[in-house]
């Protein structure tokens, strides 16, 4: 059966700067992932963005992405590198040009590390700084962007940054000044967002949030679960409804037992349960549906999916994902919501942050060693979905 999406709906895929250009002066630089692997090459995309260019041309009209806020800007409050600026806009103009229209991340988890040093985004005076650097890419790349996140999943920074420890600046168990870094990520959403608008008042402003669908695994794991459900959908998202539209952001189901059941930290009780994985988290499609019609029944704005894909080295698992994915989708649309638009993480292999390379969402394949890209055959079938504006189930 053919699933036809609407005539306006639009397709992509989605990178984030630090995942695939060699590292800035940024905090991730140097650390150690779970694979062994070091952040510091990543995978030579400022060194082949021809080649990536002719990829996401292929992958739809529109390409989300982001800019290295640490090559830019090596100083506080300093005007950007006019290299690093031609650069980037040289790559963005020729998108434009192409047909694909962008989506600009501005803040996608990494910042300079002189803004790590004055503390970041627990400090309310560095709010500035964002907004400074902020500023100048509205001037120098506004013109190529239909839309903007000025954050990539605030929930998922706060939780990892001053939760779990495992992003930088790697503090554990700080649950206020991750409650306080969402608050100061939310003021620079709304200065910014209104900046945007002045310069741009057709640019459609919103964030990504990270999405699940969480449940508890049995008794004990009832209060975590409602807990988690409630700080990481509802109250990191309270900070940014002022937005055109929601970006949503789903990959995982996860069980609390009490505690988090995934591929990550628990792949025993994971294959204990039985239950469909990924090489990361538990399977669930149908949960992706209950978030869209959550999101649209509260807020009433446009979604667009963000990002979505599945992590592991079978093209053929990654294309039933796609299917099974696509198929929620156009349930929910059929319904009534307001989904405008579906990117696909990633569009090639990249760096999972504190996981490493090894760890694959990539519609196109990167050998480690070489960097050399290959088309997969998922990628080849969105491909056909983004030209055909529907997907074979």
């Amino acid at each position: 059966m053919f699933l036809s999406f609407p005539e306006h709906f639009f397709w992509g895929t989605s990178t984030a700067a630090a995942q695939v250009e060699t590292a800035g002066d940024h905090p991730w630089r140097g650390l150690k992932a779970k694979d062994g692997y070091l952040f510091a090459r990543t995978t030579d995309h400022e060194l082949r963005r021809e080649a990536d260019a002719a990829f996401i041309l292929r992958l739809g009209t529109v390409y989300r992405c982001g800019v290295d806020w640490s090559r830019l800007q090596p100083e506080p409050m300093h005007k950007f590198d006019p290299a690093v600026v031609e650069e980037y806009s040289t790559f963005f103009e020729y998108l434009n040009k192409k047909g694909v229209r962008l989506l600009l991340v501005l803040h996608h988890f990494t910042h300079p590390n002189w803004f790590e040093a004055a503390g970041g985004w627990t400090k309310e005076e560095n709010i500035a700084c964002f907004v400074h650097y902020a500023q100048q890419c509205i001037k120098h790349f506004g013109e190529y962007a239909a839309y903007w996140n000025t954050f990539n999943e605030p929930n998922v920074y706060a939780y990892n940054a001053f939760f779990s420890g495992d992003f930088p600046p790697h503090q554990k168990g700080r649950y206020f000044t991750a409650n306080r870094v969402l608050s100061h990520m939310g003021t620079a959403h709304e200065i910014v967002r209104v900046l945007i608008k002045e310069k741009h008042k057709n640019a459609q402003v919103g964030i990504s949030l990270n999405t699940a669908y969480i449940k508890a695994a049995n008794i004990f794991g009832v209060l975590p679960a409602a807990f988690s459900r409630w700080w990481f959908m509802r109250r990191a998202a309270r900070p940014f409804e002022k937005c055109d539209f929601w970006g949503i952001s789903y990959y995982a189901y996860v069980l609390f037992d009490p505690r988090p059941v995934d591929m990550i930290n628990r792949p025993e009780a994971v294959q204990r349960l039985g239950l469909p994985h990924d090489k990361m988290w538990l399977y669930c499609p149908e949960g992706l549906g209950r978030v869209l019609r959550r999101f649209w029944k509260k807020y009433g704005k446009p979604l667009i999916i963000t990002e979505n894909g599945i992590c592991t080295d079978d093209s053929r698992q990654r294309i039933q994902a796609l299917r099974d994915y696509l198929s929620v989708c156009h349930e929910a649309i059929r319904e009534g919501v307001d989904l405008r638009g579906y990117i696909h993480w990633s569009t090639w292999d990249n760096f999972e942050w504190h996981l490493g390379p090894t760890y694959r969402f990539g519609l196109v394949r990167v050998d480690l060693q070489t960097m050399e890209r290959t088309m997969t055959e998922a990628g080849l079938f969105y491909e056909k979905i983004a030209q055909q504006n529907g997907v074979e189930v």
